[in-house]
């Protein structure tokens, strides 16, 4: 397995001509990195015009391993090959590192660059992008990646702190500023006489005020590691790798839709930054909050007054750490009688709109207090619990609840203080605990009776000018003190279904299984030329074919139980059923009977895409994701009924597409066509542009 890793982007506050004053010290061995033995040039070269100079250095690595690991190799020493390019007229300076000792067993492969900052030209930026492949190292590949990947790890920092040392010798000596290049004045024998109009022109850099091409400023996608100390917190060189490749691969596939560092350093960490792992509890939860729109949920719900006189918990200022404190009162929450007035799924609004209301306070209290903030304290007050809150259906609510929090909001809870906590609570604590992560369980401090009043206890978390005055503060807390729901409140079985299926149906997005040899297509009927079909759907799971028809003949009308139908104005959009039932028949002829009228495409799994097309005949126009796999061998080795029927319960012949669709009318969009262009995120899991790359620590400490 190929290790990588990438760095995001350091910012140096000192022109590139000193930089590179500093970095050429290192040269030919630096005393601060011990390990770096020596190197001798190979090669130099220069422009014609001096413009660049590529140098080849051959550089000499005291082998930092175990003696059991020399022994094997049979070696002390290792040696890397160095590529340096600098451009004096553009300002940059372009490395690439290759290992040359054991080069058939491991692939060490690094680039780095020197730049001049987008925004301010007398900084300059540093990047780092590197890979370790080791194919064979004698039976212990596993553990030679382990130490490679630890040793380089912990000397990626160490580059800026030789840069900073020499910028400080340089200081000492009286260098603080070295000119920027200029081309060579021509002799005087040319400046007296011109050359002739035929001659080529003379290549200088023009002044700065008039250049007119600068330097082209990085992507908005790039992190800076300052700002990532700043609103990040402290990662080692590897998590920052991890954060920066799940970003890119974000930007890849879900283009607009990229949540909020913080949120995606939330997923990282519940995984251990497992990249792979974090992706896929990522992307699921994206889904989930596209499908129900909880991006919308603080400013779209409106709680219920049930909920505002009997739901016993509320915000209250911050613990010690600056982190926002949740206080839940609930011992003196009637569960049943909220579980009976307004059913589960109003409850679990409740939760998410804590959650989404939590995670907008860290970002306030980020910046109030100058660091971090990524998470909040809970304080649940325990008082008056007993077995009436173990009602069957209470319990399955919470569990329910606990398990969307857990899925969706991974490292949210920075600590869980339980205050007060009855004889019943062990019970309660049975039914729960196994539902929840340990990472997550690990932050739980549970006091029974009045333990947290004395050392170790709350005023070790919380200010005591801040603690309510029901757990003997000196803070009068607004938050409801609850009571018994009346049960004239309470609704019926059935009110309350119709109520669960308005909250969670009501949503633009709609869900369909694809399986192989049974598309799901949706048929819309066009009126009027010129409108426009938009389609915004996630790739859920497999990969499918999208395709966009124009039927020349009616589809056969489908049962009504089978399908759903949907009237936009003019248009209807019809979709079929849980069968998948195929609106293009069997005995239809492509070219004859329908034809392709937008480009096909192959979605991948993980995928967002956003498309649309004008329309240029009124009549039927069919929208159909497909189940995409190897072609056939041959067009005559049709599949039988029984295979068919049996691929319909293999899971891994199953794709699962979350979509939504609309057709506007032309007076909708007339004098905005180029806001309807199709667009499709291209991405492909093997794209260079989105691996990034880790390797030994021998060749990050030659290259920067």
């Amino acid at each position: 397995m190929v290790q990588q890793y990438q760095s995001p982007v350091r910012v140096y506050k000192h022109p590139f001509e000193l930089i590179m004053a500093a970095y050429v010290r290192r040269f030919p061995h630096c005393h601060l990195v011990p390990v770096f033995v020596d190197s001798e040039v190979i090669s130099e070269r220069h422009s014609e015009d001096g413009v660049t100079t590529v140098t080849e250095r051959r550089c000499k690595v005291e082998a930092d391993a175990p003696r059991l690991f020399k022994r094997m190799a049979g070696l002390d020493y290792l040696y890397f090959l160095q590529k340096n390019t600098l451009n004096r007229l553009e300002r940059s300076l372009h490395i690439e590192v290759t290992n040359e000792t054991f080069s058939s067993r491991v692939m060490v492969h690094e680039i780095c660059n020197y730049t001049v900052h987008p925004e301010n030209e007398d900084w300059t930026c540093f990047e780092q992008i590197a890979s370790l492949d080791i194919k064979s190292f004698f039976g212990f590949e596993n553990a030679a990646e382990k130490l490679a990947m630890k040793q380089y790890a912990s000397n990626i920092k160490k580059g800026k702190e030789i840069i900073e040392y020499f910028l400080r010798e340089l200081e000492e000596e009286g260098v603080t500023s070295i000119p920027r290049w200029a081309p060579p004045a021509p002799p005087p024998a040319a400046r007296l006489h011109p050359p002739p109009v035929s001659a080529p022109p003379v290549h200088a850099a023009p002044p700065r005020d008039a250049q007119t091409d600068p330097p082209a400023a990085p992507p908005d996608d790039k992190l800076d590691a300052d700002y990532i100390r700043r609103y990040l917190g402290d990662l080692t060189p590897l998590q920052e790798s991890c954060l920066i490749r799940l970003r890119l691969w974000l930007q890849e596939t879900h283009k607009d839709k990229i949540p909020k560092d913080q949120h995606v350093l939330r997923f990282l960490r519940a995984r251990d930054f497992s990249l792979e792992k974090a992706r896929e509890l990522l992307c699921q939860s994206l889904t989930w909050r596209k499908q129900h729109q909880v991006d919308f949920l603080l400013d779209s719900w409106e709680r219920p007054q049930v909920l505002h006189d009997y739901y016993t918990g509320g915000w209250h200022h911050h613990d010690k750490d600056g982190r926002p404190l949740y206080i839940l009162r609930l011992g003196h929450m009637d569960t049943k009688g909220l579980v009976r007035a307004l059913g589960e799924e109003s409850l679990l609004r409740q939760v998410l709109s804590i959650n989404e209301e939590g995670l907008r306070r860290c970002e306030e209290n980020t910046r109030v207090f100058g660091r971090p903030i990524s998470c909040w304290t809970c304080l649940v007050d325990l008082e008056g619990l007993n077995m009436r809150h173990l009602w069957r259906p209470g319990v399955r609510a919470l569990l329910r609840i606990i398990e969307v929090v857990e899925a969706n909001y991974p490292e949210t809870l920075g600590r869980l203080l339980i205050l007060r906590a009855p004889r019943v609570f062990p019970v309660l604590w049975t039914l729960v605990s196994p539902f929840i992560d340990e990472n997550t369980r690990r932050k739980f401090l549970i006091y029974a009776g009045n333990d947290y009043q004395g050392p170790g206890g709350l005023v070790d978390y919380i200010d005591m000018e801040i603690i309510p005055d029901f757990l003997g503060g000196d803070c009068m807390c607004e938050i409801p003190e609850g009571g018994m729901v009346p049960r004239s409140l309470y609704r019926t079985a059935e009110e309350l279904e119709s109520e669960e299926l308005r909250l969670w149906n009501d949503t633009i997005y709609k869900s369909a299984s694809i399986f192989k040899g049974a598309p799901h297509e949706i048929l819309i009927e066009i009126s009027e030329a010129s409108s426009v079909i938009t389609w915004d759907f996630d790739v859920c799971k497999g990969d499918v074919g999208f395709h966009l028809y124009h039927s020349r003949r009616a589809p056969a009308p489908l049962a009504v139980p089978r399908r759903e139908a949907l009237t936009l104005g003019a248009h209807a959009i019809t979709s079929p059923g849980a069968n998948n039932a195929q609106l293009i028949e069997r005995s239809w002829v492509l070219g004859r009977d329908y034809s392709m009228v937008q480009t096909a495409l192959t979605c991948k799994e993980g995928e967002s895409v956003q498309g649309s097309h004008v329309t240029r005949w009124p009549g039927s126009y069919i929208l159909q994701w497909r189940f995409h796999s190897a072609p056939a061998c041959s067009a005559s080795s049709l599949p039988r009924v029984d295979d068919v029927l049996a691929s319909l319960q293999v899971s891994s012949h199953k794709c699962k597409v979350m979509f939504y669709t609309e057709v506007l009318g032309s007076h909708d969009f007339r004098g905005s066509m180029t806001s309807l262009e199709s667009s499709h995120s291209g991405f492909s899991l093997l794209s260079a542009a989105t691996t990034s790359s880790g390797q030994s620590q021998s060749s990050s400490t030659i290259s920067r």
